[in-house]
Formats: structure tokens, sequence, C-alpha cells
């Protein structure tokens, strides 16, 4: 940085800035010189010891002057400043100096100390002294793995050093009991938590000679711990209620026997500092938790008494938050005073105990030295050592002895008071100004205990001025006896006098954590013989204690110098306290060990520092120059220079302010410093001036927060609830802009301590904070404007408004002569928005000093233009809120009050007649009137009420005569408005339509900040999000709909709530339920509700949906017209239910008809058949799970007619039957063993059946096939599988816009695919988890359509069968969704009950039916698709032959007439369909071929235990096809005698896969391979070529299929011979499909010898 090196403006500017002046303390008249040999380096910030200094540049270095003892050599004395060469590297960011030690802290956060190390104040053990900078490191015990603590802030005293963390918690090292730890051995060198204070955010700390000062945060006030139930001690309760007859004494003189302790031995080589409230015992557990010991050193014994009163009374933040702990203690001046004080007490043996030990005189002098270091007062007066002593006593003791005992010579209500402080609200601060006793003698002692005397005189602290604690809780004032009323009552009757809003505005998280904090309290420890604690005593404080006077003052910084304390405020003042002996606390020559005003003649205080005897004050100036004040010790030279004086008040140092602008001060010992800025371009000037012009502003917005709107809010008959919630939201938001300026004020001080670059300004960087508070304001000031609010006030406040006048004109500035109230407090409230021009007039001028292209000029341009904007905003709002106020004046009264409301604002209105309605009455009165949220139409005494956001207009056409007419529409009203003028017409045309938009927006309050004014408004849109409640409609009476509208209809998703409970959520059309929704009504009945869930249509519902009927019934499928009419499927009850039972099948007009099943879970059955307005009616099946099947005639719900009836061991009746079961007329009942009776028949099934008739035996030689006649002729009575369903093919139909099968355009069929897959998709899209990634993929896929141009080839054919697969993959597809539904109703219709063997045949014959109904659908889409059993020929030739596999031919598909490819459904929609109805059909096929796969099962089990030699040749295969050798796990072994399951292994293997296929044509390709494996394995045994005869290869593969053990092989022959492709029979699979099935036949009969 050196100076010659950059050009000489440069260096110019750098010199303008942190310039150092220093001068000797303690005069009035001095000089400031500048301190030499800096070289124009900048100085950003200093630190004073007693004979030394430290400076911090800018660029991070340290330099040190003044006396420097711990350096050896030339070094020791240093006048000008010299690099600190140690620290070079490490840029620092901080310095503090103590007073013969320093210490820095890096950017990472790490500290370095050297200097005077007597005390281990350095952290250095076993060191005197420190010459060179040395790291001190601070680790947190508590984190594992050991965490180093980054460290923000030093603080350094006489003998000890505080460190302030990145986590705001304090560490401390060196000795002393202003550490504030819980230890007795000093030196500390190892860095200690103070732990009294963890958890809580301490801002900033300061350290005097030997005390600690700490800025502590508030807590929020939910954090507050409940006051304790019981005594720690010995768990009594604390307060006890006793109930006499006429009234309660509520009491809380709880005495612990456990605080009575008495010992002898003390360990006396430690000195102590004694803590004022917990009683010094061996051990005492000090408040709630921690466990100290803090002996207190007497001559030979000590007395120890506790009450648990003060921390019964505590808020508890601690052991110290006792309610004597803001008053003094009782002290006495002399040993009569006090015996006669304890007679008082009523134990007799504790007054005599007390006594001997106080009158006991010390002896041992070495000791007396010893204790003088922390007993207060002189030492060697044994007066003040016993007063002290007393002191602690009755602090132990508690305020109660005080308060009881000598009630006579207090003033109970003061006394009160102390308890309103302490225990009411913990969150309200209660502040306790005490005003100083005038006239007082000269003794410092005499001082010290008039201050600490609460009984004797109430001059002093007793007389508490009875202000209103901040937090708007009024403190209360009980006579009587104290300990009748509890800490907890008293509280209770404090709340229920909170009328009024806390004007302290609560936590608000963002504010805080960008600026300063203003809710602060102040904690103090360490030696306080001088009153410099602050507690109003003099006792010395080991742990951290909150100064309870200070709370709610808030605070802002602290400075602590040798002996006294400084704190300066948000509203500029500085409190201070401690020694006095120079006058260095700036008010009355005499100590106070409480916090008092200082008297400063400048106008706001914003910087404060303390040094060893003296005080400096920075304070704004009339020209916004900072001032400089002096107080303390004054030397005069020209007498002697032994005599001192001192100020009596702050001096200002006239020299100081010749030196430019002073940005900060510090004070040591001998010397005082300044930092100084030179105002280059008046940048530094406008800064200072935005700072002193808003403290200012602050200290104003405080005074008329207190002044004006706390007793306004206190005053009563304010009117209606309405207005005093007005009046509470206004003083609310006027107490947090309030606080928002105090905590800007804040940070503009400590903003203009540092490097003052003007990007960092608070109103730059968190401008939304501002701009954000001032509009809240302005709304709730204009809304109790609007209301009328201020009129309203001055009434009830004439009386206290009267006695201020002159206060409010002062803070109004209004000087005009009688002025009208309501005008002052108008002024008053609406002075704040004042301020955002001065923002953007500082801002410009800030501006100005910057070149016109930089980044800072800009943003300075851009927020002032903002404020500039926001302020015109506003008083455009303030305008509208007065024209409204004006209105609602001189409008009539009755429609006022149901109108008038706090957001409304006037926008225009028709009382000049220019607007009328059209087609209205000679005699009507038609009153318009505009407000920003509705369009009121009023006539003589009615009005209604429009609201905007559903109010379209439109002007209408001029052709159509109707001149100058704008036409209004609302959901339930259409009207047209005839204006006077075309200009009126315009003018109430744009005022509607931007009222509309702006309604709509919502926007009304937020402006584009930095876009002017007026932002053009375009019209508002025709559709649009509305709440709207109907109030005529005959259907949507009072209902209320929320959702999308367009031109006066709902139209788009919303959600419309009846009256009655009613609710539909789902998309609306032109007014009506239209597309996707949902719908409950409530049933009062059952208290349920039925809850509808699919699609509308014009109101109603239509389409598929999901009725969940309150019964508990559940309907899912189709409706028209709000009727259930297509295919659908009723559940009714749960399985536990009464009637549970299923119906799926066709409904018509909300009634079964058509065919349709139905389960009867209760009964067992299942009736599958036509139905007629809700009765089985015509042909059906009924199936039971006893195993009975009946299929035939149906009447009225009843068997009626001709049917067969089966039961499960076959016997058969074919006959008449006239009801459920029962047998009625001609019949013939067949046996199992082929006998029948022919007859006449009555009686129920199973309970005896009469029978007139012939019995046959028929001969026993008649051919087999036709011993069960009626089986074969199953089926014929049933529904004929075409008849089936016909709803669900329908629906399918009808979804591809046909009216019947078949008739219809193709085109537009594919038009209604692609809307359904994109409208289901979109509908989904909402609930993402229904749709997989997979799914989605096959959506996208199905959006190709196959392509069909030329002629028909097999790679069409592939196309479209791979098409199908993916459409009937998603039920979004019309065919999915009708694969879907018919594997849903295969499935109800033959699981279960269904499960019937001789429902078999009906399933096969479903599924063919199936098959044809879908091949016709998918030609209607393909018409190109061949039809049923054409060929597609091959394109391309086929490979040379392949040879068949029974003839030496070459194959070339002698089975079809030309080569090709045979198109059937079967090819097609097997694939696609069976897999899915498999389960059902092939447990069919099991249970009809159960015996006979019993008999095959036994058979190839029993021939499987024979080896593989054996079976082969028991099979009878030849000899040459045996295999030679086998592969066993991949080696080749020869074929011995006990070889097992190794021949053919791969074909057995092969043939075992049948069962893991589905389709037949699958099926065969298994058997096919397993053929080629055969001759593959016996072609490598024979070496040769070869060809099969049928005789060879039987009973190899015989012995392939008894190997491969197929359980269920009988199932799938039958299967596969009913559903294979008919033109496969005769080909080369078919014979391979024989041979398989006349092995299993062969099986069964094989007689096993």
């Amino acid at each position: 940085m050196d100076s010659q090196e950059r050009s000489s403006e440069e260096a110019e500017g750098a010199k303008e800035r942190g310039l150092v002046y220093v001068w000797k303390a303690g005069s009035c008249s001095v000089t400031p010189e500048r301190l030499p040999g800096l070289s124009g380096k900048t100085v950003l910030q200093a630190a004073l010891g007693i004979h030394h200094g430290l400076l911090l540049t800018e660029g991070g270095e340290v330099y040190s002057f003044g006396k420097l003892p711990w350096r050896s050599g030339p070094e020791e004395c240093a006048n000008s400043p010299t690099l600190e060469k140690t620290l070079l590297g490490h840029r620092i960011i901080t310095v503090a100096a103590g007073s013969f030690h320093n210490g820095v802290v890096t950017e990472s956060g790490v500290v370095y100390m050297w200097g005077d190390n007597s005390a281990g104040q350095c952290a250095v053990a076993n060191q005197p002294c420190v010459p060179e900078p040395q790291l001190v490191s601070i680790c947190d015990s508590e984190t594992s793995p050991l965490l180093s603590v980054r460290i923000l802030q030093l603080a350094c005293g006489e003998e000890h050093t505080l460190a302030l963390s990145l986590s705001r918690e304090i560490w401390a090292w060196g000795s002393g009991c202003q550490l504030g730890l819980i230890t007795t051995t000093f030196p500390v060198t190892k860095p200690q938590k103070v732990e009294h204070l963890a958890g809580r955010v301490v801002l900033q700390i300061a350290c005097g000679a030997y005390h600690s000062l700490a800025l502590v945060q508030c807590l929020p006030v939910q954090e507050m711990k409940p006051i304790p139930e019981r005594c720690n001690h010995c768990s009594q309760p604390l307060i006890t209620m006793t109930d006499k007859e006429d009234h309660v004494i509520i009491s809380d003189s709880h005495c612990c026997p456990l605080g009575v302790a008495l010992s002898d031995n003390q360990p006396e080589n430690h000195v102590f500092c004694p803590s004022s409230d917990t009683p010094e015992g061996k051990s005492v557990t000090a408040g709630q938790s921690e466990d100290c010991q803090k002996p207190f050193v007497e001559q030979s014994s000590l007395v120890g008494l506790e009450s648990d009163g003060p921390s019964g009374l505590s808020s508890s933040d601690g052991p110290e938050d006792s309610a004597i702990s803001s008053s003094g203690n009782t002290l006495f001046s002399d040993k009569k005073e006090v015996k006669e004080y304890l007679i008082g007490l009523s134990d007799n043996s504790l007054s005599e105990s007390l006594s001997k030990n106080i009158c006991t005189e010390p002896e041992q002098p070495s000791q007396e030295e010893q204790l003088s270091a922390c007993i207060p007062g002189p030492p060697g007066s044994s007066t003040s050592t016993l007063n002290s002593l007393v002191a602690s006593c009755a602090s132990a003791v508690g305020v109660r002895v005080a308060a009881t005992y000598e009630a006579g010579a207090l003033s109970l209500k003061k006394v009160m008071n102390f308890y309103g402080t302490s225990s009411s609200e913990p969150g309200s601060q209660s502040g306790s100004k005490s005003p100083g006793p005038e006239a007082l003698k000269d003794s410092r002692e005499e001082q010290v205990r008039l201050e600490s005397m609460q009984g004797k005189k109430s001059s002093s602290l007793v007389d508490i001025r009875e202000e209103e604690s901040e937090g708007g809780s009024r403190r209360l004032s009980l006579p009587g006896l104290l300990s009748q009323v509890s800490p907890r009552l008293l509280r209770k009757v404090g709340r229920a006098k909170m009328r009024t809003v806390a004007l302290t505005p609560t936590y608000s998280g963002e504010a805080d954590a960008l600026l300063p904090s203003l809710r602060t309290e102040v904690w103090t420890w360490g030696k306080g013989k001088e009153g410099q604690l602050g507690h109003g005593d003099v006792l010395p404080r080991l742990q951290p204690l909150c100064v309870k006077s200070l709370d709610g003052k808030e605070v802002i910084h602290l400075s602590a110098g040798g002996h006294h304390s400084l704190a300066l405020t948000a509203k500029s003042q500085v409190y201070s306290w401690g020694s006095n002996i120079s006058g260095q606390l700036g008010h009355l020559n005499s100590p106070t060990t409480v916090p008092r005003l200082t008297k400063v003649c400048g106008d706001g205080i914003w910087t404060t520092a303390a040094g060893l005897d003296y005080s400096l004050f920075l304070a704004d100036e009339k020209d916004f120059q900072p001032g400089l004040y002096y107080c303390g010790q004054e030397t005069s030279t020209e007498n002697n220079l032994n005599e001192n004086s001192c100020t009596k008040n702050p001096v200002l140092l006239i020299a100081c302010s010749k030196i430019g602008y002073i940005s900060n001060v510090i004070a040591g010992g001998d010397n005082c410093l300044a930092l100084v800025d030179k105002n280059v371009m008046g940048y530094i000037a406008s800064l200072h001036e935005l700072a002193a012009t808003e403290r200012r502003f602050y200290f104003k917005l405080s005074e008329i927060k207190s002044q004006v709107l706390r007793p306004l809010l206190g005053l009563d008959n304010l009117g209606n609830a309405n207005a005093i919630q007005l009046l509470q939201e206004m003083a609310s938001r006027f107490s947090k802009l309030c606080y928002l300026i105090g905590q800007h004020g804040a940070s503009l001080s400590s903003f203009l301590h540092g490097v003052k670059e003007a990007r960092s300004l608070a109103i730059l960087k968190h401008s939304s904070l501002f701009l954000d508070s001032y509009t809240e304001y302005c709304t709730s000031v204009t809304n109790f404007l609007v209301m009328g609010g201020f009129m309203l006030l001055a009434k009830p406040a004439i009386d206290f408004l009267s006695k201020n006048q002159e206060l409010l004109q002062k803070l109004s500035e209004k000087n005009e002569e009688n002025l009208q109230l309501v005008e002052v407090l108008n002024a008053l409230f609406f002075m704040p928005f004042g301020r955002l021009h001065n923002y953007a007039r500082t801002l410009l001028k800030l501006a100005t000093c910057f070149e016109v292209a930089s980044p800072e000029y800009q943003k300075l341009q851009d927020s002032s233009s903002c404020y500039e904007s926001l302020a015109v905003h506003l008083s455009r709002k303030m305008k509208e809120a007065e024209y409204t106020l004006g209105f609602w004046k001189t409008f009539p009264g009755k429609m006022t009050d149901s109108l008038r409301k706090p957001e409304r604002r006037l926008i225009c209105e028709s009382s000049n007649r220019a607007l009328s309605l059209q087609h209205a009455g000679r005699f009507s009165v038609n009153w318009f009137i505009l407000f920003n949220d509705a369009l009121v139409h009023a006539q003589f005494s009615t009005h209604h009420i429009f609201p905007l956001s559903t109010l379209w207009v439109e002007a209408l056409s001029e052709e159509a005569g109707n001149v100058n007419g704008l036409k209004i529409t609302t959901p339930e009203e259409q009207f047209v408005l005839v204006s006077s003028t075309p200009q009126e017409k315009t003018k109430w045309l744009r005022a509607i339509s931007q009222a509309v938009d702006q309604a709509l927006r919502g926007t009304s309050d937020m402006i584009l900040y930095g876009a002017g004014g007026n932002v053009p408004r375009q019209e508002p849109p025709i559709s649009r999000s509305a709440k709207y409640t109907f109030y005529k409609d005959p259907r949507f009476k009072d209902a209320v709909y929320d959702g999308r509208w367009l031109s006066g209809k709902p139209h788009g998703r919303g959600i419309l709530k009846w009256a009655d409970g009613r609710m539909y959520s789902g998309t609306f059309r032109t007014g009506l339920e239209d597309g996707y929704g949902e719908y409950r009504v409530p049933n009062k009945a059952l208290n349920k509700e039925d809850h509808y869930v699919g699609y509308w249509k014009e109101g109603k519902m239509c389409g598929h949906g999901v009725y969940s009927y309150a019964t508990g019934e559940v309907y899912e499928g189709c409706f028209q017209d709000n009727m259930r009419h297509g295919h659908g499927l009723l559940r009714s009850g749960k399985l536990t239910s009464s009637s549970p039972s299923m119906f799926i099948g066709q409904w018509i007009m909300d009634k079964k008809s058509g065919y349709g099943v139905f389960d009867d879970i209760t009964r067992g059955e299942k009736y599958m058949g036509m139905w007629q307005d809700d009765l089985c009616q015509g042909n059906g099946v009924v199936v039971t799970q006893f195993g009975l099947y009946y299929e035939g005639a149906f009447s009225t719900n009843k068997m009626m007619g001709t049917g067969i009836l089966l039961s499960e061991d076959d016997t058969v009746y074919e006959g008449e039957f006239s009801d459920n079961w029962t047998l009625s007329g001609k019949g013939t009942l067949t046996l199992p063993n082929g006998d029948y009776i022919e007859g006449l028949f009555s009686g129920e099934w199973g309970s005896g059946i009469k029978i007139t008739g012939t019995y046959f035996k028929p001969t026993l030689y008649e051919n087999e096939k036709d011993k069960p006649k009626a089986l074969r002729k199953l089926g014929i009575l049933a529904v004929s599988p075409d008849e089936k369903w016909k709803a669900v093919f329908e629906e399918c139909w009808n979804q591809l816009g046909c009216e019947s099968p078949g008739q219809g355009d193709r085109w537009k069929a594919w038009d209604n695919i692609a809307v359904a897959l994109t409208t289901n998709r979109r509908q989904h899209k909402d609930s993402p988890e229904l749709l997989s990634r997979s799914h989605t993929q096959t959506l996208e896929s199905l959006e190709f359509i196959p392509q069909h141009i030329g002629a028909f080839t097999l790679e069409k054919y592939e196309n479209i069968k791979k098409y199908l697969i993916k459409a009937c993959d998603t039920p979004l597809h019309p065919l999915g969704k009708l694969v879907e539904t018919l594997v849903a109703v295969y499935r109800m219709t033959y699981v279960g009950v269904g499960a019937n063997r001789r429902l078999l045949q009906e399933a096969v014959r479903e599924i063919k039916s199936y098959l044809k109904r879908i091949f016709q659908l998918v030609r209607f889409l393909f018409p190109d698709l061949p039809e049923e059993g054409s060929t597609i020929p091959f394109v391309t030739t086929e490979p040379k032959g392949r040879r068949s596999f029974c003839s030496g031919k070459s194959d070339s598909r002698s089975e079809s007439p030309e080569p090709g490819y045979v198109v059937t459904s079967f090819g097609l929609l097997l694939p696609v369909l069976l897999p899915r109805l498999y389960p059902p059909l092939f447990m069919l096929y099991a249970l009809d071929n159960e015996r006979e796969e019993d008999i095959y099962w036994e058979c190839v089990l029993r021939l499987n235990k024979q080896t593989d030699m054996a079976l082969l040749s028991f099979l009878g295969v030849q000899a040459k096809f045996w295999p030679g050798t086998v592969s066993i796990l991949g080696e080749s072994r020869k074929v011995s005698s006990n070889t097992k399951d190794a021949c053919f292994a791969s074909a057995v293997e092969c043939l075992q896969q049948i069962s893991t296929t589905f389709t037949p044509a699958d099926k065969l390709k298994v058997i096919q391979q397993t053929f080629e494996e055969i001759s593959q394995s016996v072609l490598e045994t024979l070496q040769e070529d070869f060809l099969w005869s049928m005789d060879d290869l039987f009973p190899v593969f015989l012995y392939v299929v008894l190997r491969a053990r197929i359980r269920n092989l009988g199932s799938e022959v039958h299967l596969i011979e009913d559903l294979m492709d008919p033109y496969l029979q005769h080909g080369e699979q078919g014979i391979m499909f024989t041979t398989l099935k006349a092995c299993y036949y062969q099986i069964q009969h094989e007689k096993l010898t």
C-alpha cells in the first residue's frame, strides 16, 4: 500500500478516511493530534490500554504504539505505530486491548494474544509475559470430536479476557470472579465457556478493569420456563390455598427448612466473590440446576439463610433473577440496628446465632487483607464488612422477611410494584427507572448505603416511578398482606386488564435476523464494590446476572470503563452506573449502583467510550457533524498539578469538531483516540445525515408510541369492537414500523464505525423490509381512517389530548392555532410516510458521489426511485381513503353500516344521474356505486352488491340502438347500464374494467417497485378464478362456488358447496357440472355420505363412475342422466355384513336388465343369466357351492319352466320346474350308472321327491358314448355366449363413436381414441403415482397409429399385433378398457362358487365369443386386415425348405394351399387375452379332468421309479435308439444299468416348459421343440441321417412324457384341443399334438405288469 506507487489522487482519497487523532485524557481543552508514521493507511479499528494502543488497518494489519513493557529493547516505548510482524499473513478483523495485554481475531475466527500474562489473561500457562502474539486454542469439549470454536469479538479487562463465538456464546480466561466461570482455581489459562449464558444469543461483550458486561437478546416470549410449583429443596408446594368460610387465603409464605445451613469449617485460602441471591452455604443449589460452591469467608463461621421466596418469584431465567435483584438489599449502619432488626425474626435461636456471628469483630488482619479484594466497602471498617454480610443474609432470607416484618415501615403498594415487576408476564419488560434522590450526603459510603436500603427510607429505590411496563401489562397495586397474594394470582389479574395490544412487537424473525435486535437485556458479573454491576448493591457476582432495570430500554451497545459502565440505547440515550469519583458518569457527583440517564447536551448520542476514569460520548450536532463530549477528570494546569476537579456534566470538546467527521472514539488510560473521515464529495456527510435523521425519527416515533398511542389504547369506551380492532391493528403495525426504524438507526450507527461501503446499507440490501412495513402500516392507517376511526377517537380522547396540547403540537409539527383534534391525530399517524421522500433524497445524494457507470450509482439510483414511487403510491392510497371517508359522511345512514368495510374504497358513483338502468320504471331511483371490490346497485331502501371478481362488463355496439350502453354480466343477472354521454360511458367502462382487473389481481396494495405509478392496464380476462355465493338460481341457491369462470358461468375446475352439505368438486362447462368430478351427498339418517367419483354431462352423472352409497353399497360402472345405465358392478355389504352379494352386468334406467352375473355370497349361489327390472327373467345358469348345477328358464327370480339339474355325483334331472330347486311336472331323472326314470315329479330337490313314472335299466352293452346323455346337452338352455356382456362391447363401440357395432366412421374412431388417451393422461397428471414410467412410455408409443398403405404384408400384421398388445396394456385406451372389463367379468363369473367343472364348456365358448367380437372391432379399426382364416402371402421366398419331420420331402407347408400366414382371431388375440383369463380357465379344466388325471399321475409316479434302461426296455424302445453316453453336469458318462433321469434329458426339460406357456400356439411350439430335441439326441447316438416312423417314435416320446412328470397334462391337452387354431389340426404341429394326446391316454391305460 505504498503511497508513492499509487496515483496521487487515489492516495488522497485513501488519506481522507480512517485518520487517527490522539490526545491526553483528563482535560476539556485539548488539541487532538494526528498520530505520525501511518503513511496514509486507512485505520478501521483501534483499541487502547492504560499506556498503549493497537490499530487495525484496512489491509488487516495490526500496529502497536505507546509503552509496550512486554517488548524488550528499543521497542518498549514506541511513539509512532510499529507493525506486528508476527501477524502478517493473517487477515485480522478485530482488535482488543486490556489494561496491559492485547488480543486480535483473524478472518477465520482464530484468536492471538500477547502482553502481560500475570493473571493468565493471555491464556498461556506459567509465563508472566507473552512478548509476541501467540495463538489461543479454544475448543468445545462438549462436541466430539473436539471442534475449534470460531470467534467474532474479543474484550479485555485488567486480568481477564472474554471472547464471543460465532454461535454467540462467551468464552473466558484469566483470573477473578469477573470470568463468570464456576471455578475457584485461578488463573484459568484454558478458555472455558460461560455456562450460565449458554443457549442465549449474546450480541456484544465488554470488559471493565474487574467486571464484565454482556448484551443478550431477549428470549422469544414462548420460551419462558414456567414458574416452579414446588420448592427445589424440600419439594413442598410454594403456594398454598386455605379455604376459610368466607374467603380464600392464597399464601406463598413457604419457608424451606433446608434453607438454613450453619457451618463452621470453611476453606480459608481462596478469595471468593459471594453472589447476592444464592445463599452462601457449603454447597447450595443455585436456582434451578447448577450446583456451585460459593463459600463466603468470614472469621470463623458463617450463616446462610435461604427461603425459596425469590426463586419462587423470579421469572426463572436463572437463580439470580429474584425480585430483590432489582432493588437493593437492606443494609444497616451499626450493630444495634442489626440486632433490632433480627429480633423481629420469629426464630429466636436463629437470631441469636446470627447476632453472635455478626458481632464478633474480625481478629486476623491478614485474613482481612485477603478478603478486601472481594468484600465490598473500604477495608478496615468493620461496619461495612458487617453491612455486606447482613446484605447477603438479608438477600438470602429474601424479600419476605423485609416485607412481612417491616410492613409498618414500608409502603406496601411500592413493594407490590416489585412483585409486579418480577412476577408479571415474563415477556413484559418492566421499566423501573430510579430517579436519584436530590439532596445527598457527600460520603460515598452513605450514598451506597442509602441506595441499598429499602426498608428505612422510601426516598431512593422504592420510589419507583409507576410507568407502564413496556409489555402493555399494567402493574397491579393491591393492598393487604403480601404473603397472601401468590405471584401466579397476580399474573392472572394483570392479564385480565390487558385489553390492549402488546406494543413491543412480537419476535419478528426476518428483521431480527438481518438487523441488530433491540429486544435486549444487559447481564453483568465480576467485582461490584463501586456499584459498576448495576444491581443496586455493591456485592460481587460470580455469575452473569440480568440488570432488570434496563429491561425494555432497547440497549444496543455497552462500554465498560475502569469501574463504571455505560449502556447506549436505540433512543440515543446513555445509562451510566458505577464509580463517579471523577464525574465520569455524566450526572451528579456521586456513584450509583443502578443505571441512570446521563445528561448530554447534544442531540442524540450514538457512540460511547469508557476510559479508566472518564467517558466520551459522540453525539449529533445541528449540522449532522458529530460532536464529542467528555466527562471525567479535569487537570487544571494553572495552580498546582495535584489539584484535580471533575466535570459536572459532559463538556463538548470544541477542538475535536474541527478535525472532520469523527466515526468512532476510543478511550483508554492516559490517552483518547478518535477515528476521523474527511468529507470528500459530501459522501460522509450524507451518511451521517441519514443516520442522524433516522435516529431522531425513531426517537419521535417512540415518543408518539408511548405518549400518544399507548394512552389512546388505554382509554375506555372506544366505540365498537370493530373500531378497537382496527385501532389495535394500526397500533401494532405502527410498533412494527417503529421497531424497524429503531433497528435501522442502530445498524446505521454500526455502519458508520465500519468500512462504509454504500452497497451494504440496509435500505439498499433489505429494501423489501422497509417497503413492506411502510405498505402494511399504510393499509392499516387508511383502513382506520375510512372507518372514521380518528373521528371516533376524538371523543373519548378529548380529555387526554387537551391536557397534552403542547406535546401533540410538538410531535405533529403543526403550529397553527385552534387545530381540530382529528387533524392533529391525522397528522401524527400519517407523519411516518414523509420519511420515504427523505430516503429517496439521501440515496440520490449518495449516488452523486459515484461515477454514473458504476454499479453503486445504478443501485442507489434504483432504490431511490423505489422509495419515491412507494411514497407517491402511498399518498395516492391516502387520497383514496380520504375520498372514501368523505363519501361515507354524505351517504344515507342505514346502508353505510352494511356497506362500510375497512378495505373498501370508493372509485366512482352515479349520484350525478350520469348512469341509469335500461328499461327502468319511470319513478325508480337507481344509484350505482363502484367500490374496489364490488359494484353496488342501490335503490330507495334496498341495495344489491355485485362482487367485482364475478362481474363482466362490455360496451354494447352502437348500431343495435343501444346508445352509450354497457352490458354487465354477473353469474345470475344481466343488465344494461345507459350513460348520458359517450365520455361517461368510456369513463365507467374504464373504471369498472380497471377495478375488476385489480380485484382479480389482488394487487391493490402492492405496486411494482420502481416501475413508476401507472402500469397500463389491459382488459380484465374473460376467464378467471373467483368465489361466489348463488342467491337465486333454483338449483344452486345458497351454494358457494370457488373456481374458474367464463363470461358469468362456472367453466373449468371448481368446487361447489351447497348449504345442505352437498359438494361437487370437478370440472364445469357453461355453468353445469361437465367432465370429471367428485360429488358428496350427506345422508342424515345414517350419518354418512353418498360419494360419487366419475364423469358428468350437462349437470348429470353420465359416463363411467364409482358411486359409494351411505348404506355401504358400491356401484362401479356407467351412468346416464343420474341413473345407472350400461355395464356396471354393484357390491352390497361387506363379507361380514347381513347379506353380502355382488352383481355385475347390464343396467337400464337404474335397474338390472340384460345379461348379468349375481353372486349371492350368503347362500353360496351364483346366477348367470338374463334379467329384467331387477329380477331374473329368461334363461340362466345357477351353480351352488355344494356342486349343484341348474340351467334353464327363470321367471320373476324363480326357476320356472324347462330346465336341467345336475348334482355333484352326476345325477341328472331334465324337466319342468315351478320354483327354486323345486321339481314340478314332466321330466327324466338319470342316475350316475345310466339307469333313468321318466314320469311326473314334484318336490324340492334334496328333501324327498314324489315320483309317478317308469324306471328304465338300459342294456349293459349299449354304446359307452351314450351313457350320460344329458351331459352332452349342457349349455343349450344357457344364454348363448354372443348374448353375454353386450353392454360392455356396446360401450366400447360408443367410445369409438359408433352407434352399433361396425357402423361408423373409422377416422372419427381414431380421433376418439386419441382424445381418450390425452384427456385420461391429463387427468392422471395430478396424481402421478398412478402412472409408472413404463406406463407413460406405453402411452407415448400409442400416439403413433400403424399405417396401412399398399398391399397387406406380414410386417403390417406384426405392427398391428404390437399395437394391440400395447393398447390392451393400458386401461386408458378403449380396447384396453374393454379387455380389462372382460377380464373382470370373466373372473367374477368363474371364480369362487363359479369354479364348477360343469361350467368348463361355457367358459370356453365365452372366450371364443370374446375373440370373435374383439376381432370385429380390430377389423373396423384396421380395415386392411384380412378376414378370419385368409392367408397373408410371404413376400420373401423361404430359405431352403426345412426337412419335414416325418416325411422325406422338403416341406413347403403342404397343409395350406399356398405358402403364407393364416390370419385368425385366435392367433391375433389369444396372446393378449388368454394370459389374463388363464387362472380361472385352467382351474375349470383341472376340475373337469380330475379323475382322469389322478389315474394318469399314479401311473407316472409308479413307472418313474424304474431306471432309464429298465423304462426304455419296458416301453419297447428299440435298442439302437438308446443313448450310449449321456452328459451329466457337463461331463459325458456311459449309460449304466442304474442311470436314472439322464436319457433324453434335454427333451424332457423342453417338454416341462409346456406348463409355463399360456396360448395353445405356444404350447404347440413346445411340443414341436421336444420332438426336435429327441431327434437331435437320436442323431448323436446313430451318427447317421435317419427318418422316423411313427412306430419308432411313439415309445421314445412316451418315455419323455413319463420322465417330464407334468401333473396337469390332461388339462393342458384339453386346453390345446379346445382353443388351437383350426387350420393347424392337420399340419405337422397337429400330428405331434395327436401323438402327445395318445401318450396321455396310453399312460392311463398302461397295464403295469
